[in-house]
């Protein structure tokens, strides 16, 4: 099967409608916060000054052609709105909700640990934003693939929200870990309300957890085999080709611009899959698929890109025998102690 832009989504799973929800900063912008100066700098950026990760923005919008509605969850405050949705714009991204931090209503309502928190800000949210979707019934539920990075708490939240969600831990669990997580009283009463709405089953597909920060991947081990870190974006692309979310060209054009932005040879590119093998993150699936759609290489790359890119498919197919004799499930992996891990979770608050 060769597939070209032209291409009917016959090749993707005809099942549920997907969701992709997205973080920004660190996940799909470099942004720099660590300091006074990186805030002031960040936030007085124009919309075409803002950098993307290499790979971040085709993978979002190769994901948007593939049929998944984009949602993005920034800590981002609000008052940046107009010039973020101006630097999406600018990339060529479309989205369905588009939801900031309202830092200046935390602060004229002195609730100044808000401003800073992601867990009373994300879960409350994810939980409302699940709550909103219709399920008909009879109907399966729609899926979703979370973004995050590691310089927060994007791990620790999507992991307790995709264990609610699935019935892996109930309402008790969720209210003492936000209880512990210091979070105000009224948002805890709005998320257990959403709690309670949205309906329940295994609907979380990925977490994937951009190493922005480089923290070693078996930190992230304890969230079990839905949680996946990765180093770059062709590594996440992998992922979720092999989930049945993109067509074969989009990762040529993540690999593409990895070749070109990082200077990665076929060699490095092929790497990249090995390195999820070797954590036990790929089943080694779907790698004939890329090779029959070869063609679509000349379509998408450079001549320079592309001779990169099919030293790459020479490698996959052996690759791809030791992902299905390393695949490691792990779908027997207990929940975690969330209610323990609550003061752990944020590495900047840990730093500070």
């Amino acid at each position: 099967m060769t597939l070209c832009r032209g291409a009917v989504h016959g090749s993707l799973r005809e099942t549920v409608h997907h969701i992709a929800r997205w973080d920004l900063d660190k996940t799909y912008l470099r942004t720099e916060f660590d300091t006074l100066r990186d805030l002031v700098r960040t936030a007085l950026e124009r919309a075409d000054e803002k950098r993307t990760n290499p790979g971040a923005m085709t993978l979002m919008r190769e994901m948007a052609r593939a049929d998944s509605e984009i949602h993005i969850l920034s800590g981002s405050p609000e008052q940046m709105r107009r010039r973020l949705e101006d630097k999406l714009r600018l990339d060529g991204i479309t989205w369905k909700s588009f939801t900031l931090k309202p830092n200046l209503k935390n602060a004229l309502r002195l609730r100044f640990r808000a401003i800073k928190d992601q867990l009373g800000y994300k879960l409350p949210m994810l939980l409302a934003a699940r709550a909103g979707i219709s399920v008909p019934e009879g109907e399966p539920l729609p899926r979703e693939t979370l973004f995050g990075d590691d310089a927060e708490a994007d791990a620790f939240v999507y992991s307790v929200y995709a264990d609610f969600v699935s019935g892996r831990i109930g309402e008790e669990t969720l209210v003492e870990v936000l209880e512990r997580g210091n979070v105000y009283e009224d948002v805890i009463e709005a998320a257990v309300h959403s709690a309670k709405k949205l309906v329940r089953g295994d609907a979380i597909e990925r977490v994937l957890i951009h190493l922005e920060g480089q923290s070693p991947p078996g930190d992230f081990h304890m969230y079990g085999a839905r949680a996946v870190p990765f180093y770059n974006y062709l590594q996440a692309a992998f992922v979720v080709f092999e989930d049945r979310r993109i067509f074969p060209e989009a990762v040529f054009r993540v690999g593409a611009e990895l070749v070109t932005a990082h200077r990665f040879d076929g060699d490095q590119l092929a790497r990249s899959y090995r390195d999820l093998v070797r954590r036990g993150h790929l089943r080694g699936t779907r790698i004939k698929d890329l090779q029959e759609s070869e063609d679509a290489v000349a379509q998408v790359a450079t001549p320079s890109e592309a001779k990169a890119l099919r030293v790459m498919l020479d490698r996959l197919p052996a690759l791809s025998e030791e992902a299905r004799g390393t695949f490691d499930a792990r779908l027997d992996t207990p929940v975690p102690d969330y209610v323990s891990l609550v003061g752990k979770h944020n590495k900047r608050r840990k730093k500070a």
